[in-house]
């Protein structure tokens, strides 16, 4: 299968792209974007330049003291993040009071006004009137400390200790244990969540930024004509196969590349994470997530060159790429879908199902016990797929290397299949 102009070919193709400054930046890039995505979005929950000032209302003087001396307490007030004003109030007082300072709420003077009515301790329902009432932030800040006072005021008559109160009042910490054939019983943290969000990422970003820049390049070239000077020395077969291997075998090095942190933090004793986030990632897990890898990449860079072939500019390129990039969305909602479920039936079926398996299994088995036969049968799945797909997008290539002019139509498209060389 494999001759000298396949590999040479392939060897013009790795060259051109392991030694781009884009290779070289996405690469290095892609990490520093992830982890400063991370940053951000822990610096912005930590961001404490927003000062709220909330209004705290209660039918009873003797809940409303209690309210303050709890809220008072918070860290939030300590640090000034939260500047709070208490009082006392009947419902109509309350409703008079919220008239009056409608216009001061609209100007944000006031962030919020929160109402406590004596109905709280038994249904522990309250009241916040504000202009953005759904404000987490604000939420997670205040709910607590209220939910205290109301435990504690409706349990005072009740002969119950401080001991007692603090159990009641405390959640319930779950610790998972993970149950397969080979390990048995082991913990399980936090860890298998996050190389299951790594990757899903990783597959679906990879996926997308190889495929687009084999179709670009096709496009260049068929429109430059220097496609026609190539296909003077080799066949639009060996062309294709010569290209679509070597940004392969480039997109493989690339992944390799990304996961060779994870792999040093799961296999090295000198990094030693806390139980609830350690991960666990064994050389069999690894080798099946590069094989899987690189044969989805080879099928989804297959029809990306393939629609390139097909148009001669990007913006119509577009039109026919849809098709594609629903094969690598779709699978990429269930493998999150499935953090919550893992054991769902779309899960389950779609890890067998030829596109959706490239991202699906890798993401179930991370998060769930999969049997080393049901992991072959999965990449069973995609070689066939690869062997279905391919003599398809081949005479689709031959034919749309080389044709240029009016954009073609899908029914023409569908007619280039059958067609006999």
């Amino acid at each position: 299968m494999l001759n000298n102009r396949i590999i040479a070919v392939f060897k013009r193709e790795v060259k051109e792209r392991v030694i781009s400054k884009g290779f070289i930046i996405m690469t290095i890039l892609l990490p520093v974007f992830m982890f400063g995505l991370i940053g951000i979005q822990v610096l912005l929950m930590k961001e404490d330049s927003t000062k709220f000032n909330v209004t705290v209302i209660s039918e009873s003087n003797e809940l409303t003291l209690k309210l303050e001396n709890e809220l008072r307490s918070t860290d939030a007030v300590k640090e000034k993040t939260v500047n709070l004003l208490f009082s006392t109030m009947n419902k109509d007082e309350f409703k008079e009071f919220l008239k009056s300072k409608k216009q001061e709420v609209l100007d944000e003077k006031i962030t919020g006004v929160l109402y406590v009515p004596e109905s709280a301790l038994k249904d522990k329902k309250i009241e916040y009137y504000s202009k953005t009432p759904q404000n987490r932030r604000l939420s997670e800040m205040m709910t607590r400390p209220i939910n205290k006072v109301l435990i504690d005021t409706y349990f005072s008559n009740r002969a119950l200790s401080i001991e007692e109160l603090n159990f009641a009042r405390q959640g319930i910490d779950v610790t998972g244990f993970k149950v397969s054939k080979e390990e048995g019983f082991t913990e399980e943290g936090y860890g298998s969540l996050v190389l299951t969000y790594l990757f899903t990422f990783l597959l679906y970003i990879s996926l997308l930024m190889m495929g687009q820049m084999i179709m670009q390049s096709v496009i260049e070239e068929k429109s430059s004509r220097i496609v026609e000077v190539i296909l003077s020395s080799v066949s639009s077969k060996e062309l294709m196969i010569g290209k679509i291997l070597g940004s392969g075998l480039t997109g493989l090095l690339q992944m390799a590349i990304w996961l060779s942190p994870v792999i040093m933090v799961a296999s090295s004793t000198w990094i030693m994470l806390p139980p609830e986030v350690s991960i666990s990632l064994s050389t069999f897990q690894i080798v099946y997530f590069l094989v899987n890898f690189f044969l989805g990449l080879i099928i989804f860079l297959g029809l990306f060159a393939t629609v390139g072939a097909i148009f001669d500019n990007p913006q119509d390129a577009q039109s026919g790429l849809w098709p594609v990039m629903l094969l690598i969305i779709i699978p990429f909602f269930i493998a999150f879908s499935m953090i919550e479920n893992p054991n769902s039936a779309i899960a389950k079926i779609s890890s067998f199902v030829p596109f959706a398996n490239i991202i699906v299994m890798p993401a179930r088995m991370t998060i769930a016990d999969v049997s080393i036969l049901q992991l072959l049968i999965s990449l069973v799945v995609s070689i066939l797929t690869l062997l279905a797909i391919f003599p398809l997008a081949g005479k689709i290539y031959r034919i749309g290397i080389l044709r240029t002019g009016k954009k073609p139509k899908w029914s023409e498209v569908i007619k280039w299949l059958k067609y006999k060389y």
